[in-house]
């Protein structure tokens, strides 16, 4: 069976702009999250976020001259992880030709003035004849933006994807890069996800679920995963990108490695549109299809990096899935989420977070899961509180489970 390697790495955050920062902050535990300045907040219950604070906007547009007429933020994102990705794979321009394309995206977002086509006429007019003419309005922008860019610069000529399924779309973005390259129906794939939902209709709109905490106060603090306090999650934005490739391909050309992509677990719970199945149904089954896939045991699994969102009934039904899966194990297992410093990336969250699940296997320090200061009750693995801690071992597991009982599972091996 062909073996499948990560040879270049891309990442925008709100704890570093790029893979060194953060791996550094990731492992030092620093929070991402604080006052939200992208947009008036003053009429919001929400008013923090994880915000990207280095965003280099020239050097997008030098890469790419018509950047100037994207106004949607997560591309800008995205294409500031692309350029690091690429660059930091060592391919040449003959191979790039041959990448094929994966993204993991939410939905693309519209500016109310963009509705205005002639001087004087208001936003609330033109939605009050819509209403009276009873005809459908289809005011979403094209989903591909992103890859369109990659593929004018890059003159990409590989098979290309984008994935929309919520909080899980990145992880199944890349688990399906994975097996496209493991089939044989590719050789390299840039695959990884964007996102952010830090605009009034983001914002406003998981607020309104009572998906977000309220308590602006703690800041930095405020997302809380595992902790009996934690009373919902905070909204963050940025963007991850993987160049997987066949490992035969990686060593002819002599290419650094990550880490081996080893397996991939996708299920569907269709429970509830925003709830989780309460046992774990859905995330049992992915994370044992993972395992399955990766041919190995689940005593060997040595990490888990957890979709630990920081809401009351996700951090539970992860648990339990869990502990279902590995048993007496599940308590030796260390388990962290990253979301306790960089917020909830949506569609971006899954690469994000296996991008913090290559640190271990890297650096040999596993991230720790900052603001928990008192279990749930029903939360009881080890969640590496606070500090990192020393890895050893193998394998690593990433989870990302989203709404519309979406699951996708990853798991990367050290390569040796």
């Amino acid at each position: 069976m062909r073996r499948i390697v990560i040879t270049g790495l891309g990442i925008v955050s709100p704890i570093g702009a790029n893979k060194k920062e953060f791996f550094r902050n990731a492992s030092d535990g620093v929070s991402g999250i604080g006052k939200l300045s992208l947009f008036d907040t003053s009429t919001f219950d929400v008013k923090i976020g994880g915000e990207v604070k280095k965003l280099d906007l020239d050097a997008l547009k030098r890469s790419y001259p018509g950047i100037g007429r994207v106004r949607d933020r997560k591309a800008l994102l995205g294409l500031q992880a692309v350029e690091e990705a690429l660059g930091d794979s060592g391919l040449d321009v003959g191979m790039i030709s041959k990448l094929g394309i994966h993204l993991g995206i939410g939905l693309e977002v519209f500016h109310s003035e963009d509705l205005i086509t002639c001087k004087g006429i208001k936003i609330s007019q033109i939605c009050r004849t819509w209403l009276d003419s009873g005809k459908s309005i289809h005011i979403q922008s094209p989903l591909d933006t992103t890859a369109n860019m990659i593929i004018n610069r890059y003159d990409c000529h590989g098979p290309i994807y984008i994935n929309c399924s919520a909080c899980a779309a990145s992880a199944q973005a890349i688990g399906h890069s994975f097996r496209l390259i493991r089939s044989g129906r590719a050789n390299l794939m840039l695959a990884g996800g964007l996102d952010s939902m830090l605009n009034p209709l983001g914002v406003g709109g998981f607020s309104m679920l009572g998906a977000l905490t309220l308590k602006n106060e703690l800041g930095s603090k405020a997302c809380r995963p595992f902790d009996i306090s934690r009373d919902g999650t905070v909204l963050g934005e940025g963007a991850a990108m993987f160049v997987i490739e066949e490992l035969g391909s990686a060593k002819s050309r002599e290419a650094k490695i990550y880490a081996e992509v080893a397996g991939f677990g996708s299920t569907l719970d269709a429970y509830k549109v925003s709830d989780p199945e309460p046992e774990g149904e859905g995330a049992f089954w992915a994370i044992k299809n993972a395992i399955k896939d990766a041919g190995i045991t689940p005593d060997e699994i040595n990490y888990i990096n957890a979709h630990g969102t920081g809401t009351p009934k996700n951090d539970i039904t992860e648990t339990r899935a869990i502990k279902r899966l590995f048993g007496k194990q599940a308590y030796k297992i260390p388990v962290s989420a990253t979301k306790s410093m960089v917020g909830h990336l949506i569609a971006a969250s899954g690469a994000v977070e296996l991008a913090a699940s290559i640190i271990p296997l890297k650096t040999g320090l596993i991230p720790p899961t900052i603001n928990l200061e008192r279990s749930d009750p029903e939360c009881d693995l080890d969640y590496v509180p606070d500090k990192h801690r020393e890895f050893k071992g193998d394998y690593v597991l990433s989870n990302s489970f989203g709404f519309g009982g979406q699951n996708a599972c990853i798991i990367l091996k050290r390569y040796l």
